[in-house]
C-alpha cells in the first residue's frame, strides 16, 4: 500500500496537469471571446456609423435642396417682378404690370445655419441680397418695412469678414475641382461582397473588416447618387423655367471649403454675363445639429472637413457636405457584458474546482479512514496475541496436568474464563458495529419504564464492575424510574456495559472504586449517566473519543486493553434508536457519559 505522502503527491501533480490544462484552454478562450467582442464592437460601431451617415445625409438635404431651389434674381435685395417673367407678361396691359419692389425672400428669411448669401459679378465685387445698396435702403425699400437697420448692420459686418476670406478666384478654384465619382469596386471585392451576403459563414474572419469598409463604400455611392439625382432634378427644373430664355440661368449648388469656411457655390448666367452666387454656411451650428441628430448611434462622433479633394474619406464621408464622420468610440456597455462564452468557462472552472476540492476530500477521507482500519488491524492483532497466549498457555499446563495445586488450576480456568469474555466482547463490537454500516439492527425497539430497562441489563453490568474489583452504584429515583421509555434492550446493554468496561479499565487504579450509573429526568427525555472516578479524560483525548478505530498499535500496547472502537459504536447504537450519547465532563476527577434515550 502506498504511502500518505505518495498519494498525495499523485493527486497533487494530477491537479497541476488539470489546472494547466485548464488555464491554458481558459487563456485561449478569453482571448477568442476578447476577439470576437472587439469585431462586436467594430461591427457595432460601422453599423452605427452608416446609419448616422444616412441621418445626417437626410437632415441637411432640405437645407441644399431649399437653396439650390433659390433662382438667380433673389440674389438682389429688391427685383422687379417683370424682368424675370418678361416673357410671360408679354400679352398683359402695360397699366396692369407690377412695378413696384418686392423684397427678396433672403432678405426676410433667416436661418441658424446660414450666415449670409453672396454673389461675385463679372467684376468681381462681392454683394449680399442681405445688405441692401445704401440707396435702396434710405430709398424705404428695406427700411423699416422689411428689415432692421441691426439687421443690416450684421449683414453688413459679415459681408466685411467674408471679403477678407474668399474671391472670385478662390471660388472659381474651387469650382474648378469636379466632384469625382466613385471607382466601382474590383470584381474580386464584389464576388466576396455577393459571397458573404449568400453565406456569411464562408467569408474569412481576416476578410471581415476589409468587406465591411466595401460595404461602407456601397453605401456611400448610395447616398451620393441619392443626392446626384435630387441636383438632377432640381437642375433640371430650374432649366425648364430659366434657360428657356437663354440668356438667365444657374447651375447646381456645390458645396466648397474655401479659407476654412463652408460654402455653397454655384454659376448663374445673368444676361449673358457669369456670376458667382453662395451659401456661407455656419458650419459650427451645422455640426452641432447633425452630431445631436445622431447622438444616440455616435455618442463620441466628430465631423471633419475634407479639404483635400472629394475622393478622401469615400467610407464615412457625408454625401452632401465635404465633411467626413469621425465615430470615436462605441460605449463599453453597448456590447460588454458576461458573454455566454465567459459565463460557460466560469462554470466549467467552478465545476472543476468543485471536482478537485470533492475528489480531494474523498481520498483524504479514503487514506485516513485506511489508516484507522490499518490502525484497528493493528490493535485488534495486539488485543488477540494476549489472550491467545495465554489460551495456548494455560490449556497446554491444564491438560497435561502440569497443574496440581487445585487452587491454581481455578485461577487459571477464572483467567481463561475472563480473557473468553473479553475476547467475546471485542468480537461483540466489531459485528455490531459492522451491522449498523450495513444498516441493519439486531432487534427492534419496544416500550418499557426506565427502572425495568435497567434492572433488565444490571446483572451483566455488575459481574462486569466486580470482575476487576469495582463496584457499580445504581441509582434510580421512583419518579425517573416510573417514566415509559422507547428503547432496544440489547443496544442499551450493550452501550452500558461499553462504558462500565471503560470505566474498569481507565478507573481500575483510582482510590475511588466506583462507578455510578444514575437515571434522571432531562428536557428532551429521560438520561442515563455513567460516571467513574478514575484520572478523567483531557480535551486532545476528548477531540477523538467517538471517532472509529482511532486507537493505534503503539497505543494499544501503551493503554488499557482495548481497540478503540466502543465508544463510537455506543453512540452508533444510541443515534440508531432516536437518543444521543454525550461525554459531559471534563476535569481530573474521572469521566462522565451521558445517555440520553426518548421517552415514549
Amino acid at each position: 500500500m502506498k504511502r500518505p505522502w505518495q498519494i498525495a503527491l499523485a493527486f497533487a501533480l494530477a491537479l497541476a496537469v488539470l489546472l494547466a490544462a485548464m488555464g491554458w484552454i481558459s487563456r485561449e478562450v478569453l482571448r477568442l471571446d476578447r476577439a470576437q467582442a472587439e469585431a462586436k464592437r467594430l461591427a457595432l460601431r460601422e453599423e452605427n456609423v452608416r446609419l448616422a451617415l444616412w441621418r445626417m445625409d437626410s437632415a441637411v438635404a432640405p437645407l441644399l435642396a431649399r437653396e439650390n431651389a433659390r433662382p438667380y434674381f433673389v440674389y438682389a435685395s429688391f427685383y422687379l417682378p417683370e424682368l424675370p417673367y418678361a416673357e410671360m407678361l408679354k400679352d398683359v396691359s402695360t397699366h396692369q404690370r407690377v412695378y413696384a419692389h418686392l423684397p427678396s425672400p433672403i432678405l426676410v428669411q433667416t436661418s441658424p445655419y446660414i450666415r449670409l448669401h453672396f454673389q461675385i459679378g463679372p467684376d468681381g465685387r462681392l454683394t449680399s441680397p442681405q445688405v441692401p445698396p445704401p440707396s435702396e435702403a434710405a430709398g424705404g425699400y428695406a427700411l423699416p418695412k422689411y428689415v432692421s437697420a441691426k439687421t443690416i448692420a450684421a449683414a453688413r459686418a459679415r459681408l466685411a469678414r467674408l471679403e477678407k476670406i474668399v474671391g472670385r478666384e478662390a471660388l472659381e478654384t474651387a469650382l474648378a475641382v469636379r466632384p469625382e465619382p466613385m471607382p466601382p469596386m474590383a470584381a474580386a471585392a464584389q464576388a466576396d461582397l455577393q459571397q458573404e451576403i449568400q453565406d456569411p459563414s464562408q467569408a474569412p474572419q481576416q476578410e471581415r473588416p476589409q468587406t465591411q469598409a466595401r460595404r461602407n463604400v456601397q453605401e456611400w455611392q448610395a447616398r451620393y447618387q441619392q443626392m446626384t439625382m435630387m441636383h438632377r432634378d432640381i437642375n433640371d427644373q430650374i432649366a425648364g423655367n430659366l434657360y428657356a430664355f437663354g440668356a438667365v440661368g444657374a447651375s447646381v449648388m456645390r458645396p466648397v471649403w474655401v479659407g476654412g469656411e463652408l460654402l455653397l457655390v454655384r454659376w448663374a448666367r445673368i444676361d449673358g454675363a457669369d456670376h458667382m452666387q453662395g451659401v456661407w454656411l455656419a458650419w459650427p451650428a451645422i455640426r452641432r445639429w447633425l452630431l445631436d441628430g445622431a447622438a444616440d448611434l455616435v455618442p463620441q462622433a466628430d465631423l471633419a472637413p475634407i479639404t483635400d479633394g472629394p475622393g478622401e474619406a469615400h467610407a464615412r464621408r457625408l454625401a452632401a457636405l465635404p465633411v467626413r464622420l469621425v465615430p470615436g468610440k462605441v460605449p463599453a456597455d453597448a456590447v460588454d457584458g458576461l458573454s455566454p462564452v465567459v459565463l460557460s468557462l466560469v462554470v466549467a472552472w467552478a465545476c472543476v474546482l468543485a471536482g478537485a476540492a470533492a475528489v480531494g476530500v474523498l481520498l483524504m477521507g479514503a487514506v485516513a479512514l485506511s489508516e484507522r482500519r490499518g490502525d484497528f488491524v493493528s490493535a485488534v492483532t495486539h488485543e488477540l496475541r494476549t489472550p491467545l497466549t495465554t489460551f495456548r498457555m494455560y490449556s497446554e499446563m491444564l491438560a497435561e496436568d502440569m497443574v496440581a495445586d487445585p487452587d491454581k488450576r481455578r485461577r487459571y480456568l477464572t483467567t481463561l474464563c475472563a480473557e473468553a469474555e473479553r475476547l467475546t466482547h471485542m468480537v461483540e463490537n466489531v459485528l455490531a458495529y459492522a451491522r449498523l454500516e450495513r444498516g441493519r439492527a439486531s432487534d427492534e425497539a419496544e416500550r418499557l419504564t426506565l427502572a425495568d430497562l435497567v434492572g433488565r441489563v444490571r446483572d451483566r453490568l455488575e459481574h462486569r464492575a466486580s470482575g476487576t474489583g469495582m463496584e457499580l452504584v445504581v441509582e434510580v429515583p421512583e419518579e425517573a424510574g416510573s417514566v415509559a421509555v422507547w428503547a432496544r434492550v440489547s443496544a442499551v446493554e450493550q452501550i452500558l456495559y461499553n462504558l462500565v468496561d471503560n470505566a474498569c479499565k481507565y478507573a481500575a487504579s483510582a482510590s475511588d472504586r466506583r462507578i455510578h450509573l444514575t437515571a434522571s429526568l432531562a428536557a428532551g427525555g429521560t438520561v442515563l449517566t455513567v460516571r467513574d472516578y478514575g484520572r478523567g479524560i483531557s480535551r486532545a483525548e476528548a477531540r477523538r473519543l467517538f471517532r472509529p478505530f482511532s486507537k493505534s498499535a503503539r497505543e494499544a500496547a501503551t493503554s488499557a486493553p482495548g481497540v478503540g472502537l466502543g465508544l463510537a459504536l455506543a453512540r452508533r447504537l444510541a443515534r440508531d434508536m432516536g437518543g444521543d450519547l454525550v461525554f459531559d465532563r471534563l476535569d481530573a476527577e474521572g469521566a462522565s457519559f451521558t445517555l440520553q434515550l426518548l421517552s415514549a
